[in-house]
């Protein structure tokens, strides 16, 4: 659950104090927000009722296949639509490509060079293996219980790949990008992930790992994520999202060392 609140009140909100005002999100920004308030309303409701079971478990894998296939659909879809450049326009444009270049300038640029979000990933990678694996160690030296660890630290350094992507693609306008990335990292996790670990038959202890505040965050946090896509990014939401996310670290950290 830290995750999912890290992706809405972190990098979410960081991605709308990097994107312009005034700039709409698209339709299918609106239609993936919509679905990610709807598996998270259904996975607190299991939650909340302590009904986290094999036959749940199988039901929320089951929704993270929907939301594969109506993506696979979408793919489809928007690929055999697109229109064909003609054959006039596609050797224009290559006319101008070509034109474009220098000399000696070369045209296979390495993965790294081309994309900042890729290149020299392993530091990020190593530091997150590390958490993962040393948490219950760390947390007993910080006096803190393992719920609050991962619900704090654990789950802000495994999800600095969204908040990275959410700041890149707000300077570049790209709106949708900042929601997808939120919203189907949030379906991945309380589906697929949930669901795995429940049908594996890994019994939460669901009266210690979930406190109504987490739930109440959680929920909350979608809802706020819902709220701005349908009525428009502004940075002063931005603001406000990011300073919620603050107080909740600060609130796990004093409040509810457990």
């Amino acid at each position: 659950m830290g995750s999912a609140v890290s992706n809405i009140l972190g990098a979410f909100s960081l991605g709308l104090l990097c994107y312009p005002d005034g700039s709409p999100f698209d339709s299918s920004a609106k239609i993936y927000s919509a679905l990610q308030f709807f598996v998270t309303t259904i996975f607190i409701i299991f939650a909340y009722f302590q009904q986290l079971n094999k036959a749940t478990g199988g039901l929320l894998i089951a929704l993270f296949a929907l939301y594969i296939i109506s993506i696979g659909f979408a793919i489809y879809r928007g690929i055999s639509e697109t229109p064909l450049p003609s054959d006039s326009e596609s050797d224009d444009e290559s006319i101008n490509v070509c034109d474009e270049q220098t000399p000696g300038q070369s045209t296979g640029q390495s993965a790294s060079e081309a994309s900042p979000l890729l290149g020299e990933t392993d530091t990020p990678q190593e530091l997150r293996y590390v958490l993962a694996h040393s948490a219950g160690t760390i947390a007993d030296s910080l006096n803190l219980s393992g719920t609050v660890f991962g619900l704090t630290v654990i789950a802000f350094v495994t999800t600095l790949p969204e908040k990275s992507i959410a700041m890149l693609s707000g300077f570049r306008g790209q709106g949708g990008i900042i929601v997808a990335t939120t919203a189907g990292s949030n379906i991945f996790l309380l589906t697929l992930c949930v669901g795995i670990v429940v049908v594996a038959g890994n019994t939460l202890d669901q009266s210690d790992t979930f406190v109504l505040f987490d739930l109440v965050t959680v929920w909350v946090s979608s809802l706020s994520l819902l709220a701005v896509v349908f009525l428009g990014p502004q940075r002063m939401a931005g603001l406000v999202l990011l300073a919620a996310y603050v107080i909740f670290l600060v609130m796990e950290f004093t409040l509810y060392r457990r």
